[in-house]
């Protein structure tokens, strides 16, 4: 019987964030549409003889303890199904933390896909997303990936059409990590819902259509689409993003935004040969810049 499984986590960036309506759980309704890309971190699980749960991490900011997603993926599990024993989780961090790019929840998904292969559970994606959704919003999504339409809190999803070969530029200012929890909280306080310029326009609809046309031209139109509420709170409290943004649309990119809540902000561009361009044109000693590509999922083997 197999010991041990190693698994790719990747990142995702959202193409679109409306928040639509304040919830009483203190979530927000959401209408999202998240790309997993190829920034992937790559998690290690393997059986050990007790029934601890055992968290490595390459990047020591990482809370290995408790507290981290992957960790409670596993105590949720075991929960679940007392016939788990322990384990060890590796995880090589590739994807930056506070980034807006859901590595610590890529990780979670992870564990999540690797607890049911190695212990042959036979569970379903559906059944892995329901779990997914108990520890966070953006979990179900990593576990499926592709490319998808995300409503409720972010947790019920709509798979769209694979958009294949997605260029884009991801850049990341080194210095600034955002708690995604205080951009929400900060939009709700200060009542931008009310001042929601996209209400009425139903850019959502429109930039599916986009991704549904397919075809060389998809890119262009996405590009002119993209839409992120959360900028509206981010940007002023962070001029570094709002600049990045800026030098990303003055390289003749297809469209730029800032991904989630940040502090990540990425550009479509049209060819690969152009992507390294921009990349050469925003790279800094404190700016970190990936050149990638859209994936059609997100846990795939190491």
């Amino acid at each position: 019987m197999t010991s041990r499984i190693s698994l790719k986590a990747a990142a995702k960036i959202n193409l679109y964030l409306e928040i639509t309506g304040n919830r009483i759980d203190g979530y927000h309704d959401l209408v999202m549409i998240l790309q997993s890309i190829d920034l992937c971190d790559r998690v290690d699980i393997r059986k050990i003889g007790t029934d601890e749960i055992q968290i490595l991490c390459t990047n020591p900011e990482v809370p290995c303890d408790r507290s981290n997603l992957a960790y409670k993926a596993a105590a949720l599990m075991q929960s679940l199904y007392p016939e788990i024993g322990g384990m060890e989780i590796s995880i090589d961090k590739r994807i930056p933390m506070g980034a807006g790019l859901a590595g610590g929840s890529a990780n979670a998904a992870a564990v999540f896909v690797g607890i049911d292969r190695l212990w042959d559970l036979g569970l379903t994606q559906s059944q892995l997303c329901d779990f997914a959704a108990q520890l966070g919003s953006d979990i179900p999504f990593c576990v499926s990936g592709g490319t998808a339409l995300a409503t409720g809190r972010g947790e019920v999803l709509s798979p769209l059409p694979d958009l294949i070969d997605l260029v884009l530029v991801i850049c990341k200012p080194r210095q600034i990590a955002i708690a995604t929890a205080w951009a929400y909280q900060t939009f709700r306080k200060q009542e931008l819902l009310a001042t929601s310029q996209v209400k009425n326009q139903n850019l959502s609809s429109q930039i599916v259509a986009a991704i549904a046309s397919g075809g060389e031209s998809a890119p262009h139109k996405i590009g002119r689409l993209l839409y992120n509420d959360l900028e509206r709170v981010v940007l002023p409290e962070y001029p570094a993003i709002a600049e990045l943004k800026n030098k990303l649309l003055d390289q003749e990119c297809l469209g730029a935004m800032m991904s989630g809540s940040g502090s990540t902000v990425f550009a479509i561009a049209p060819d690969l040969d152009r992507a390294q361009q921009i990349a050469e044109a925003v790279r800094t000693d404190d700016i970190d810049v990936w050149v990638v590509k859209s994936l059609v999922r997100s846990i795939f083997d190491a």
